[in-house]
């Protein structure tokens, strides 16, 4: 898998279990969805992501995005 699908795959995952616990636990889990979304799209508009550079420096296959 290349940097921009595990980047999908780890965001949609963190966004579900946000979701999910904000849902059946607390409000407050509602934050971390919100989060993912905003770095999100800063990464869009600036081409930089935390985790794609962690997965860079791990020698995860590069893709076209990061």
């Amino acid at each position: 898998m290349s940097i921009d699908r595990v980047v999908f795959v780890f965001a949609g995952i963190v966004v579900l279990i946000g979701t999910l616990l904000g849902w059946l636990v607390n409000p407050w889990w509602l934050l971390l969805p919100l989060f993912v979304g905003a770095n999100m799209l800063q990464a869009a508009f600036t081409g930089l992501c935390p985790l794609a550079m962690l997965l860079k420096r791990l020698g995860v296959k590069p893709g076209a995005a990061f």
